[in-house]
């Protein structure tokens, strides 16, 4: 397409080429603007399905008619499809508030996400960019969005996100999503599948109990602390043996060792905060390579659990204050800190994180989080943090760890 109107000589070009992916393609396409001393201004490329869509502005020569029969040439050489528009002045600035909109579905359907693009521009603002981050086990596009408050965004799309059944991240676009963070992260049901305390029920004969005590503080129903003494009371008298058997029987959340993997090679930091016990707490960050940890310790007397809990018990308080004292202690800022968590004692440390980040959670928690992901992988939040599948996988290839493949 382009405009023949008369008027003032235009200042750019836009060069969009079309067709199938070739090596060599943006190759001659700049040896042919390098012959007319063109200033490049702007450039994006992409490739789907080897089809390539090659967009350039460009400075407009005086006489820019020889440019165009050139770049015509080429784009029948190649076999591709030409749109050549002029106009003046450079890409319009990004307006003020920028943001990255991560979206997961699994599988993620096309009304899904017409109807997130929908309520973007509801609020008058632009998507400027979208990018895959992974396409198994689940589906993650990145979304960068300009022209309205990231909060306000993220009031907006939880919303819509819920409607549609898919998980949807807003952060602000800023260097601090590229900075060395602090992860801190909830233990039971978030780092291992399943409660510690319920599978020493188990060996104890009152899981059952257990688990109906567990399930009402999760959701915030009672007081966390009185149900923690409540439910290790039921455990005396259980031989300290019955620690080392469920340790053995532990079952990380898919994806977990991956994201401290991935993680620790970029410089991040890890903690756990857990209501869960330091006996297998502590054993658990050593594995994986956790820099802190702060657990609650069960008395244990002449090798049996006496139903009692050493010290003040790591509750929804404590929980957000061990972030804060193991931020201070990496040097990491408040604000550069994401908490992971799925109960309503997790409350205080997600609210306390730059990033919180509800997992797998109650529904109180996923409406007071800064974002949910109730995908079953945890490192679904690499995505978040704006890390691709294609480079985990590439990395992990690098350092001999085979990472499973999608089904052809």
């Amino acid at each position: 397409m382009l405009d023949e109107s008369d008027g003032e000589q235009p200042r750019t070009l836009l060069i969009t080429l079309t067709g199938k992916d070739r090596p060599g393609v943006t190759s001659m396409v700049f040896d042919t603007l390098a012959r007319f001393g063109v200033e490049v201004m702007d450039i994006e490329q992409i490739v789907l399905r080897r089809r390539l869509i090659l967009g350039l502005l460009v400075s407009s020569p005086r006489d820019w008619k020889p440019l165009r029969a050139e770049m015509e040439r080429v784009a029948t050489e190649l076999g591709m499809t030409l749109e050549l528009d002029r106009g003046s002045g450079d890409n319009r600035p990004r307006p003020e508030g920028r943001s990255h909109v991560t979206v997961l579905g699994t599988p993620l359907k096309a009304p899904a996400v017409a109807a997130i693009a929908g309520r973007i521009a509801d609020t008058g603002a632009n998507i400027d960019r979208i990018e895959r981050m992974a396409r198994y086990p689940i589906t993650a596009i990145d979304l960068h969005v300009s022209g309205v408050d990231p909060d306000k965004l993220r009031d907006i799309l939880a919303r819509e996100a819920a409607e549609q059944g898919v998980d949807i991240a807003v952060q602000a676009a800023n260097l601090l999503r590229r900075g060395m963070r602090l992860i801190v992260m909830d233990v039971d049901s978030t780092l291992i599948q399943g409660e510690v305390i319920e599978m020493l029920a188990a060996h104890a004969g009152c899981e059952a109990e257990v688990r109906r005590v567990t399930e009402s503080a999760m959701r915030g129903e009672i007081d966390f602390t009185q149900s923690l003494h409540d439910r290790v009371a039921l455990l005396a008298g259980l031989d300290e043996s019955a620690l080392d058997r469920v340790y053995d029987d532990l079952d990380l959340a898919p994806g977990a060792r991956t994201t401290v993997r991935v993680l620790k090679r970029l410089g991040y930091r890890f903690a756990m905060v857990s209501g869960g016990f330091s006996q297998l707490t502590d054993r658990l960050a050593e594995d994986l390579g956790i820099d802190f940890s702060v657990a609650n310790q069960l008395e244990i007397v002449d090798g049996k659990l006496t139903g009692r809990v050493v010290g003040p018990v790591v509750d929804r308080a404590a929980k957000a204050d061990a972030l804060r004292t193991f931020a201070e202690r990496s040097g990491v800022p408040e604000h550069a800190t994401i908490a992971i968590g799925d109960g309503a004692n997790d409350l205080d440390m997600l609210n306390a994180a730059g990033l919180g980040i509800a997992f797998n959670a109650k529904p109180v928690v996923q409406e007071a989080a800064h974002a949910s992901v109730n995908v079953p992988y945890m490192d679904a939040i690499l995505y978040l943090l704006g890390i691709s599948r294609e480079e985990v996988v590439a990395a992990d290839a690098e350092e001999g760890v085979t990472t499973p493949e999608p089904p052809v």
